[in-house]
């Protein structure tokens, strides 16, 4: 099945769907039905929102319609016309996509309904024969939170039932893998709802792996040459100013007092910060640098807060408080190729060491020059720096798409990319090329001919948001952490009662080893704790009775291989410590 097919067979029943939904609710009102990947959704206006109770009823009516083979047939007509034809339907949706028209409207028509479209679809409504309604949602008209909230339902379709069947069984392990579901069942995080949206708590399993996480990268960053910072979590209005996040990022940072005092200079206003760059800048400005200190690579593992929107947050892939491994690079021009290229071999070692490196896509991020609003500098300073990134994209041999509009407000950037469970793209982590905060900030060097000059900035993780990265990890092992990464390392399972003694000492040998264990003391009988140790997705299970304690031995069971047998302890823990590393 082509793509541009599929695309069509799935906008068409999008059409079907809107059809169905007009039958059975005549006073919905009708937004937009797009084909996206893998499915089609359509937004309605309706009085009560749609719920999953609701589509099992519209999937008949919809079958219905496909049954009908109903021919769909295009029409146009000019603007003004269509205009009074969507009035007299009753569509103000339509209406306002009219509005944005300067030429004719098409239209297509399947029996008693006509819908405003572009198109393409199929020739009949029979052609949508392998469908399913999957899931409904809220979703604000044209994604402004300030307008309409409708009700949106998802669905998908194939040509053949078998393409379909075989989808709805990828969603199905999809929804066992999200992280949602794993991280909360094995209690790595959990969320209250008086505590607020996008705050989630990290419990003792979330928590061990960001620290192991954390352990690693900072000592692999220092290994590297980069000095740690720690800095402060807020900063008065003028910090803001300087770097102008004030002026093109306020709306997504959080206020420190009446955000109608917000402009007023008189008063004392603070923000939370949304990232660390205008901070460690005040690190390189606490004296006279010379070219000789260049580069200076700072690091700091930093809590950031930003004011993401209630409709996108998710999990632990998007929060409004979240971790992360951010770092910044004063360089002299001549450097920037070679520490670019450092940034990005730094956050390709990472991601292979805790297996992620193959699920990723690079993305050149360029600013949109029909929205100069939306940034600072000129179009010869961004045409200059952009053009100079794409050569050390080049040169660096990865494959990278490009996208307009996705630089930050002071410069390019590249983007990691990666998917979760569900196909829902986002960015892991970010290397960018700054030409213009250097010089806000009054930061300088003294070159070889003692002349004062401004350092490109480059801004960097590592290894991103580390409860995205947590959140991908859970949905790639389904919970099962490599044996480095996992919060328990060890199950120990005493027998009978009177192995307890031993099984608290064989916990205290692995601790003193720097392993991670527990021990199962329940009076409940040994295959019960073995598989509730399964359940838990702990590597080793060791298992102790009369013989193993006579012999300094345990019945070892790998979470991977099953059982491996009875094994010296000692010579053991040995060959456990040797791989307790990253």
């Amino acid at each position: 099945m082509h793509e541009k097919d599929s695309s069509t067979l799935r906008h068409t029943a999008a059409h079907v769907l809107a059809h169905a939904v007009k039958r059975l609710f005549p006073d919905v009102k009708l937004a937009i039905g797009p084909s996206i990947e893998d499915g089609f959704y359509y937004d309605f206006e309706t009085a009560t929102p749609f719920t999953p109770d609701d589509l099992p009823k519209i999937e008949k009516e919809m079958k219905k319609i496909v049954k009908e083979g109903l021919t769909l047939e295009q029409f146009n007509l000019p603007r003004d016309e269509a205009l009074a034809f969507v009035d007299k339907q009753g569509e103000p949706y339509k209406r306002e996509l009219l509005e944005g028209l300067t030429e004719e409207a098409s239209f297509y028509k399947q029996g008693d309904f006509t819908d405003l479209c572009a198109g393409p679809h199929m020739p009949r409504t029979r052609d949508v024969k392998a469908f399913k309604l999957l899931s409904t949602a809220g979703a604000y008209w044209r994604g402004d939170e300030k307008r309409a909230m409708l009700s949106r339902i998802y669905g998908t379709a194939f040509f053949t039932k078998d393409e379909l069947y075989a989808h709805l069984e990828r969603l199905e392990e999809a929804k066992k893998r999200d992280h949602n579901k794993v991280g909360r069942e094995l209690e790595y995080f959990t969320t209250v709802d008086y505590i607020g949206q996008g705050l989630p708590i990290l419990m003792p399993k979330g928590a061990k792996v960001l620290q192991l996480l954390q352990r690693f990268v900072e000592d692999e960053e220092a290994r590297r040459g980069y000095l740690l910072t720690k800095t402060p979590f807020m900063a008065k209005r003028d910090l803001y100013k300087v770097s102008g996040h004030w002026d093109k990022y306020r709306d997504d940072m959080f206020l420190l007092g009446n955000p109608d005092e917000a402009m007023d200079e008189s008063k004392e206003m603070l923000a939370l910060r949304p990232m660390t760059c205008p901070f460690q800048f005040q690190v390189y400005l606490a004296k006279t640098r010379s070219y000789r200190d260049l580069p200076m690579r700072f690091n700091e593992t930093a809590t950031l807060f930003r004011n993401e929107s209630s409709g996108s947050m998710h999990g632990l892939i998007r929060v409004r408080q979240f971790t992360l491994s951010e770092g910044h690079i004063a360089c002299t021009p001549d450097q920037v190729e070679a520490e670019f290229k450092g940034c990005i071999d730094l956050a390709q070692f990472l991601l292979e060491k805790i297996g992620l490196a193959e699920d990723i896509t690079y993305r050149f991020s360029k600013w949109d020059a029909t929205a100069k609003e939306k940034y600072i500098g000129d179009e010869k300073e961004w045409e200059h720096t952009q053009s100079f990134m794409k050569k050390i994209l080049d040169n660096s041999g990865i494959p990278y798409v490009e996208a307009d509009g996705e630089a930050a407000f002071y410069g390019p950037k590249l983007d990691i990319q990666i998917k979760n469970v569900h196909g829902k793209e986002d960015t892991l982590i970010t290397i960018q090329i700054d030409f213009q905060l250097a010089e806000r900030f009054g930061m300088v060097y003294v070159d070889a001919e003692s002349t004062k000059q401004h350092p490109y900035i480059i801004h960097r993780s590592s290894i991103g948001c580390y409860e995205r990265t947590l959140a991908l990890l859970l949905e790639k092992t389904a919970g099962a952490m490599p044996f480095w990464l996992a919060p328990t390392q060890f199950m120990v399972i005493p027998i009978a009662e009177r192995h307890q003694d031993a099984a608290a000492e064989v916990v205290a040998k692995l601790t003193a080893a720097n392993l991670r264990a527990e021990a199962d003391m329940r009076n409940e009988k040994m295959g019960l704790k073995i598989r509730e140790a399964q359940l838990q997705k702990i590597p080793i299970m060791l298992v102790l009775g009369d013989s193993e304690i006579a012999e300094n031995k345990v019945a070892v069971r790998s979470r991977e291989n099953g059982d491996e047998g009875t094994q010296d302890l000692s010579a053991a823990i040995e060959n456990w410590k040797s791989q307790n590393s990253w």
